[in-house]
């Protein structure tokens, strides 16, 4: 029982720090509908860029701002400057994801030609214990779980009573009927890339923060577990992406205790495969139910 309550209190610092990434990438794809193959770089750069600061300031909120700035102004630079230039050409779906896809090697490579290929630690004090029921964590495992639980509660009160997330639904449900009602969906776009920016920014740093020693290539990998949170839940849904969060996350973390450590992707993905087969649209399908961002 203890083993069980122990990989449960994992499971949602695992679980959070997902939540933070998937919300991030399906947020983006619904309402951009680009499958955004660098989101793990930009993650990755994020959490190196904060990690320098933090080596010379030694201050755990500007590790926890910098990141998300960071992510924020690169995902806006790589709409500006790269997305955004190629679908005003006419470039298809799958012709972007290419590119997203060279994008990301080219930030990793980047971080690698700056940083090299050695494993950097980042050493953040544990601060005090607190018991929370039969669980017990750290107060920077705490300030990872309010940081997600934050960030989703801020993101919920966006979409659902300011102008602005009614203008993103309505983009992400019908970007041509949106502009024809006066909203300006270019507009729109670049704060959805900068705030998918700020969530994966923060994600890389929560990651960090939660493993300590992580290389350039680290967050790649990690994203695939962060997609497929957002595939679960529904791609393209915000509220989903959070459920699939926390399934995944108390998946892998669970598996890791009874299982093994190796195989608690493994499992993730087993759960993952079962439910699409069930309902390939994901718990929470937006795509099927018109992608509306909070159906």
């Amino acid at each position: 029982m203890d083993l069980l309550i122990a990989s449960i209190g994992f499971g949602l610092i695992t679980a959070s720090i997902v939540a933070l990434g998937a919300v991030g990438f399906t947020l983006q794809f619904g309402i951009t509908n680009i499958f955004n193959l660098a989101y793990g770089e930009v993650m990755g750069a994020s959490a190196f860029v904060a990690y320098q600061v933090y080596e010379n300031t030694n201050n755990v909120l500007a590790l926890w701002v910098v990141g998300a700035v960071f992510g924020a102004l690169l995902s806006f630079t790589l709409n500006r400057v790269v997305i955004g230039p190629l679908i005003r050409k006419g470039t298809s779906p799958f012709g972007l994801v290419i590119v997203t896809l060279a994008l990301g090697l080219i930030l990793e490579n980047l971080v690698l030609a700056i940083g090299g290929a050695q494993y950097f630690t980042l050493v953040v004090p544990p601060g005090d214990s607190f018991v929370i029921g039969p669980m017990i964590f750290t107060l920077s495992q705490l300030s990872i779980i309010c940081a997600a639980v934050l960030v989703m509660l801020a993101l919920h009160v966006v979409l659902t009573q300011t102008q602005l997330g009614r203008a993103m639904r309505a983009t992400a449900t019908n970007a041509t009927l949106a502009r024809t009602c006066g909203i300006n969906v270019n507009h729109v776009k670049d704060i959805v890339w900068t705030l998918s920016g700020l969530l994966c920014g923060l994600a890389g740093v929560a990651l960090v923060i939660n493993i300590e020693t992580f290389q350039a290539s680290t967050a790649q990998v990690f994203v695939v577990v962060v997609i497929a949170g957002a595939i679960l839940g529904g791609i393209g849904q915000p509220y989903g992406a959070m459920l699939g969060a926390g399934i995944i996350g108390l998946v892998t973390e669970v598996s890791a205790a009874y299982i093994g450590s190796g195989y608690k992707d493994v499992a993730a993905f087993v759960i993952l495969v079962l439910v699409l087969l069930i309902r390939p649209q994901g718990i929470r399908g937006a795509i099927a139910a018109g992608r509306g961002l909070a159906s």
